[in-house]
């Protein structure tokens, strides 16, 4: 038997959890009692955890395996039965959910600040998913925050660290740790839910060419083994494949900007047919044609459009979710199935509801996610393995795919521009601006067009009749082109104020335009609504999407 002993502490008052989790810099989880008191703070919320099992992972960043041991030797102090934890403590996010589903785990902790920056002066990140396998909802982190606020003590076993290594069993106190291939779960499941046969016949085949860009990041193991192992593309296509403290040294977010090696493979001529890129935890994801850069939003309405070709969605689709910033072009797509579509406020926790209770069986977000009813997470490989499907199927570039589908239901031109690192005050002050403004909107035109909608979304969950507010400012026009600011909640310096513009072009001769070209007169509406010159100190925006 294993010692429990009881540390006394004091709060910390920046534990509140955001969009996903609690993310702050390195430095901050590496003083005394941090990570501990915000543990023990999940665990007195959960309540009695006796015999429970409990998955654990993470991306693998910097502070990673320091952080698993920690948490180890207090889960056996609250005495769970069992743990599972990935070897040398790496899980992606999408493959810890697959785990808890598959094992009836009642939950996770998964270690990731996501796409953000890691190494010693990078982010650190801890979430809690439940048992659904998806992020916990707003009750449960807020929970777990006023918690955090009269913590005292903390409980942990004394002993050795656990070796990760190598797959097995071994006790730490009275609680099992079973060290689990990160792999093995997930992959099964991605062999249950796509036609392997048509994509292993495609990357095969001589006339296809593909590279995946890992990022340095935890996806690498998971796409050799999928990709390369059980589908034959040749063993170049991952590029960065191995998984870094410091991801490299970059920064492992799938967009133009941070994947500009895999975006200058794309653009050679002759370059790759397809190009795929995720993120720091497997989350995220980018898709790329020759020459065509597909947007999330754009993604997810095309795979719903084609999903009838891929074997675990063939019965139908339920219906389909977007977050409220995301664009309407999957709203199309659904009108024209005949399913529902539904707008959740940003964060994967508000589509687990309506996964569970079968509403929806595809949903996205404009930051780079996609996922599906297969877990509770968005999912990046998942997203790269349903194009290669469709590919596979439909014997088309990814260019001819998306040209294709514009032509049927016309094109969302859309971006998303973000000030980042901004002063809280200002940025909030921007927000509360604009809400000021929203009740002597409607019916005033601006640049040549009507608002016939301006609110702060508020959305009632259609499951359990919960009520989130303040989601973000919404400025609709009468012809179906859309602004939204919202603050993100994903950063650990600052704030950053997202600003999303979206305009409908059903010309066929107008939907080949560039993006920012035709968004142009949009944008500078945006930028004198909220006067954002003026009140970021700001000429330009620090990154466009």
């Amino acid at each position: 038997m294993t010692d429990v002993r009881t540390v006394s502490t004091t709060p910390f008052q920046d534990q509140r959890p955001g969009t996903s989790g609690l993310r702050k810099k390195v430095d901050v989880f590496r003083q005394p009692h941090y990570l501990e008191n915000f543990t023990q703070a999940l665990f007195d919320t959960l309540g009695d955890c006796r015999g429970d099992t409990l998955v654990l992972g993470g991306d693998g960043r910097y502070y990673n395996d320091v952080a698993i041991q920690t948490i180890l030797k207090m889960a056996a102090a609250a005495g769970f039965g069992r743990v599972l934890v990935g070897r040398d403590g790496l899980l992606s996010t999408p493959a810890a959910s697959a785990v808890i589903r598959r094992h009836r785990a009642c939950g996770g902790i998964i270690l990731s600040a996501s796409h953000n920056p890691g190494g010693p002066a990078g982010d650190f990140g801890i979430k809690y998913n439940t048992g659904n396998g998806g992020p916990a909802p707003e009750q449960v982190t807020e929970a777990v925050f006023e918690r955090s606020q009269s913590v005292d003590a903390y409980c942990i076993v004394d002993g050795g660290d656990i070796a990760l290594d190598r797959l097995g069993a071994t006790r730490l106190g009275n609680m099992a740790v079973e060290v689990v291939d990160p792999v093995q779960d997930y992959a099964a499941l991605m062999g249950e839910l796509f036609d392997f046969d048509r994509i292993h016949e495609l990357l095969t085949s001589g006339r296809f060419t593909m590279r995946f860009d890992a990022m340095h990041a935890i996806n690498g193991p998971y796409a050799r083994t999928l990709l390369v192992d059980r589908l034959g593309a040749a063993a170049d296509t991952v590029m960065n494949g191995e998984p870094s403290p410091d991801f490299g040294g970059g920064h492992p977010d799938p967009n133009l900007v941070h994947a500009r090696e895999l975006v200058e493979l794309l653009d050679r001529d002759p370059g790759p047919d397809f190009g795929a890129a995720t993120d720091g935890d497997g989350d995220r994801n980018m898709i790329l044609g020759r020459g065509v850069f597909v947007s999330p939003s754009d993604s997810v309405a095309i795979l719903t459009a084609n999903a009838h070709l891929v074997p675990g969605y063939r019965a139908g689709l339920a219906g389909v979710a977007r977050s409220m910033p995301t664009s309407q072009a999957v709203d199309r797509v659904a009108a024209e199935l005949g399913i529902a579509c539904y707008e959740t406020p940003t964060g994967w926790k508000f589509f687990g509801n309506l996964l569970d209770a079968g509403m929806v069986t595809l949903c996205g977000e404009e930051s780079f996610g996609t996922g599906s009813n297969h877990v509770r997470e968005k999912d990046g490989l998942w997203a790269v393995l349903f194009w290669l499907n469709i590919l596979a199927v439909r014997r088309r570039s990814v260019a001819e795919i998306v040209h294709e589908h514009w032509a049927e239901f016309g094109r969302n031109y859309y971006s998303r521009h973000d000030y980042e690192a901004l002063d809280g005050d200002p940025a909030q002050g921007i927000i509360e601006h604009l809400r000021a403004e929203l009740n002597g909107l409607p019916g005033k035109s601006l640049g040549g067009r009507q608002i016939n909608l301006a609110d702060d979304f508020t959305y009632t969950d259609p499951v359990d009749r919960s009520v989130s507010q303040h989601q973000g400012i919404r400025i609709g026009f009468s012809d179906d082109s859309r602004i939204v600011f919202r603050l993100s909640g994903t950063g650990t310096e600052g704030a950053t104020l997202r600003v999303y513009v979206e305009q409908y072009e059903a010309d066929r001769a107008r939907l080949h335009l560039d993006t920012q070209d035709a968004l142009a007169e949009l944008i500078a509406v945006a930028e004198r609504l909220a006067e954002l010159k003026l009140r970021t100190g700001r000429n330009a925006p620090t990154v466009i999407t």
